[in-house]
């Protein structure tokens, strides 16, 4: 049956007075989604990320989505609950050959709607692209992944608390993947003011550095230097992370070192490690994925709330090592249709626990589209 999706996008728009954006919204989306895919492009160790590529003739957009719903019980405190993390979709394309474009949304957020992604991709030569608008600042390897390529319900306390940051700003990226050694340089400048406040004039831009290298097969090593000032204090990252990954099993480790200005707070250590190994399966499951994973923090100040009087940053998150354990079955190949079973044991140093951050027992099924 044909249908008539651009008469119906107008007849949307022309309804939006009465209709609540949101509705509008997921329709537009539901309507690109008939439409066929073109994406991504890989990194220089294989993984696949939502990515636009050079486009000679195709300019259809394409949309990708995932939902990520779990159930979770706080051994700690006896309590459980429902949670939709993430219900994010995405439209990407080409407008000419050199011209990409993307635009995501998460609908459900923790159950905030957010606006994510939103930039300008162009490629002037072969290997060279440059970017400007809103996007995961290039920095860490965990807090750079997408929800749907989580080896783990939770992230790591790098990806969500020491090194996460999304912000406003134009980078460049160079990359050689028929190298002998291939390689990506990212570099990029940022406004500091995050996904809200763009408004905002600022005296001092962030910027932030990323490399990779793939120095053997299936092997994949990532250099980083983030420079941010939230509102007062200057705060300089450095990250060294490495990666394997195979048909079999991925390793990965990672080490983030995280420095205050006039020692408004002590430095900050993570790390994060783990394991995940690959089991295929005949019957239901395509395969199941054995996973294990510390990872720790010292006490951490997001860098905000600057007491003048002190002049020292409250901690914001107090040190903690945490072990996970999990098992993933797959309905097909990982990172499409998954089901995770986690049991996190924390180790506090002190402090008060989070509410959220206390032993706990994570059933999740994650969707990607």
């Amino acid at each position: 049956m044909y249908i008539d999706y651009t008469n119906f996008a107008v007849q949307l728009i022309l309804y939006n007075n009465t209709m609540n954006k949101t509705v509008l919204i997921a329709l537009m989306l539901l309507v690109a989604a008939n439409l066929s895919s073109q994406v991504c492009e890989t990194t220089v160790d294989g993984k696949k990320l939502e990515k636009e590529k050079m486009e000679k003739t195709d300019y259809i957009p394409a949309i990708h989505g995932t939902i990520r719903a779990k159930y979770e019980y706080q051994i700690a405190t006896n309590e459980n609950r429902f949670q939709v993390r993430n219900a994010r979709f995405s439209i990407t394309g080409n407008v000419l050959p050199i011209v990409a474009y993307k635009a995501e949304i998460d609908l459900s957020d923790q159950g905030t709607i957010r606006m994510l992604d939103a930039y300008t991709r162009i490629f002037p030569v072969k290997h060279i692209d440059f970017t400007i608008g809103q996007m995961r600042v290039p920095f860490t390897i965990d807090a750079h992944r997408s929800p749907h390529l989580l080896f783990f319900a939770n992230r790591s306390f790098i990806a969500k608390q020491v090194g996460d940051v999304r912000d406003v700003g134009a980078t460049l990226a160079y990359s050689r993947k028929d190298f002998a050694l291939p390689f990506v340089l990212e570099g990029g400048v940022f406004s500091g003011a995050g996904l809200i406040n763009q408004k905002e004039w600022r005296k001092t831009l962030n910027y932030s550095l990323k490399g990779q290298l793939g120095f053997a097969k299936g092997f994949n090593l990532v250099l980083s230097n983030q420079m941010i000032k939230p509102e007062d204090i200057t705060i300089q990252m450095y990250d060294i992370g490495i990666n394997f990954n195979n048909k079999k099993m991925h390793l990965e480790a990672e080490y983030l070192y995280k420095t205050y200005s006039n020692g408004a707070h002590e430095a900050v250590h993570a790390f994060n490690t783990f394991a995940s190994y690959y089991i295929p399966l005949k019957k239901i499951f395509h395969q199941m994925s054995l996973g294990a994973r510390y990872d720790m923090m010292t006490d951490h100040s997001d860098g905000r709330n600057f007491d003048k009087e002190t002049s020292l940053l409250p901690t914001t998150d107090f040190a903690r090592h945490r072990i996970t354990g999990g098992i993933t079955f797959s309905f097909t190949k990982l990172f499409t249709a998954d089901i995770r079973l986690n049991y996190e044991k924390y180790f506090y140093q002190g402090g008060t626990p989070k509410a959220s951050e206390q032993d706990k027992i994570v059933i999740e099924f994650m969707t990607r589209f």
